[in-house]
C-alpha cells in the first residue's frame, strides 16, 4: 500500500516519538523502533523504553490500514535531506520505502510481536497551566542528578501537605527546594526528571495541559494536544533533605543578581586550569571573589553589596554558583 503524507508533519512526529524509544542497544528492537499504525484518516504513532510512553496521531486522508516498527533514526535523516513538501511512503512486508520525486529509500521494519502500548487511562483527569512548568521547573532541574545508579536522585522530589508544595532536586553536592502554594491537586510523588524535560518540549502550542496519576500501574500521564506522555515513578526512599538546610542564619548578604553572575564568571577565569573554586570573603560593604589557587591580589573581583551580620569566607564550585543564578 502507498500513503502521500506531508514531509515535515510527519518528520516532526518520528523525531518526537523517536526520543521516547529505547536507545540501550541490549533492548529488543522493537523497543528501539517507532511503532506506526494506520486506521481511518490518521497514523498513530508509539514508542517506549518501558520507563516512558509515547502516542501522537498524525491526521491522514488515507484509509488505508496497517501495523508496522521502523527504526527511526536513518529515517529522520533521510527525511531532514529532502526538499520538497510531499512524500509517498509504500509499505511491504519487510520494508517501507519513501518516495520524493526520483529519490527514494528503503529501510528495513522491525518485528511488530509484543509491543508494549500504553495502558488505558481510566482516571479523572486534572488540569493545570503551562506556566506552573515555565516558571517554575527550570529552577529544580540543574541539580538534578544524571546518576543512574541512584535512581530516586534522578527525579524531581514531589513533597505535598495541607499548604504547600515542594519541589525539590539534588545529585548530592548541590539541592534546589522550590516552595509553592498548593493549589494543584499534585500527590507526593519523584518523577522522572527527563520525563518533564520532554514534557515541557511539546507545550508551546497549548495554554494548559491535563494530567492523570494512574496508581494501579504507578503511571503519571500527561495529555498535550494530539499527543499522550507516560511515565513511571521513581520508587525508593528520597535523601532527608531537610536536614541539610540551615534553620537559622548568621550572615545575610544582599546583592545585584547580574553583577554576581558577572563577577563568578570573571574569576573562574583563573579557576578552570585547576579546581573550579572559588573563595567569596564577605566584608563590611563588599564581596571579594578570588580563585582558591593562586590567590595573589591581581586575580581578584570586588562587588558592592550590603553585609548584614558576621564576616564570612566562603568556598564554592564556581560552575554550580553559575548554574543557578543563570536560573535565578
Amino acid at each position: 500500500m502507498t500513503i502521500q503524507l506531508l514531509k515535515n508533519e510527519f518528520l516532526e512526529k518520528l523525531e518526537t516519538s523517536s526520543r521516547f524509544a529505547s536507545s540501550k542497544l541490549s533492548s529488543t528492537t522493537s523497543l528501539q523502533g517507532v511503532c506506526l499504525i494506520g486506521e481511518e484518516n490518521k497514523i498513530n504513532f508509539y514508542s517506549t523504553d518501558l520507563n516512558y510512553y509515547y502516542h501522537t496521531t498524525l491526521k491522514n486522508e488515507s484509509n488505508e490500514k496497517f501495523k508496522i516498527i521502523v527504526e527511526p533514526r536513518k529515517i529522520i535523516e533521510f527525511l531532514s535531506l529532502l526538499t520538497e513538501v510531499k512524500i509517498e511512503v509504500e509499505i511491504k512486508e519487510k520494508a517501507v520505502i519513501i518516495t520524493q520525486g526520483k529519490i527514494k529509500g528503503q529501510f528495513p521494519l522491525f518485528s511488530d510481536v509484543d509491543f508494549p502500548f500504553p495502558p488505558k487511562n481510566t482516571e479523572e483527569k486534572q488540569k493545570i497551566k503551562i506556566s506552573f512548568f515555565k516558571e517554575n521547573l527550570p529552577f529544580i532541574f540543574f541539580a538534578v542528578s544524571n546518576d543512574e545508579t541512584r535512581p530516586v536522585l534522578t527525579g524531581v522530589n514531589f513533597v505535598t501537605d495541607d499548604e504547600n508544595l515542594k519541589l525539590v532536586a539534588t545529585d548530592g553536592f548541590r539541592l534546589s527546594l522550590l516552595t509553592l502554594k498548593k493549589n494543584l491537586p499534585f500527590a507526593s510523588m519523584i518523577i522522572p526528571a527527563g520525563f518533564l524535560i520532554n514534557a515541557q518540549r511539546l507545550l508551546n502550542k497549548e495554554d494548559e495541559i491535563e494530567f492523570s496519576y494512574l496508581k494501579n500501574e504507578k503511571l503519571l500521564a500527561f495529555f498535550i494536544g494530539e499527543s499522550e506522555i507516560y511515565a513511571r515513578m521513581i520508587e525508593g526512599e528520597y535523601p532527608p533533605f531537610e536536614k541539610v538546610i540551615p534553620t537559622e542564619k548568621k550572615t545575610t548578604v544582599t546583592i545585584d543578581a547580574d553583577e554576581f553572575l558577572r563577577s563568578v564568571k570573571l574569576v573562574s577565569v583563573f579557576s578552570k586550569e585547576f579546581s573550579n573554586i572559588i573563595i567569596m570573603e564577605v566584608e563590611k560593604e563588599s564581596v571579594k571573589f578570588i580563585p582558591k589557587v593562586g590567590q595573589g591580589e591581581e586575580d581578584v573581583v570586588y562587588q558592592d553589596a550590603k553585609i548584614e551580620g558576621e564576616a564570612q569566607k566562603i568556598a564554592f564550585n564556581y560552575k554550580y554558583l553559575i548554574e543557578f543564578l543563570s536560573h535565578a
